[in-house]
């Protein structure tokens, strides 16, 4: 195996600014900003969105009526393709 062509890994605090949630996970990201926590101090990397508060996680996600879009389709583009004139 070749030297020097491997990043470096090491536990990376994440946090989610969105809901003040911090993530601690194994990353090779580059970061020069710095956090204490846990007496210890870690890189540190903030985030828009994460699993503690995007939409489809958190169950909060609103799903579209299943027959809505055929319907739509068909209100919108049904007259071309119905063999109407």
């Amino acid at each position: 195996m070749r030297r020097d062509i491997h990043p470096f890994y090491r536990t990376v605090v994440f946090h989610d600014t969105s809901v003040n949630e911090y993530f601690k996970v194994g990353s090779t990201i580059k970061t020069d900003r710095e956090i204490k926590l846990d007496g210890q101090t870690f890189p540190y990397v903030t985030l828009d969105v994460s699993s503690a508060s995007h939409p489809h996680y958190t169950g909060r996600q609103r799903s579209l009526d299943k027959e809505g879009s055929p319907a739509r389709f068909q209100q919108r583009f049904g007259r071309f393709f119905g063999g109407e004139a």
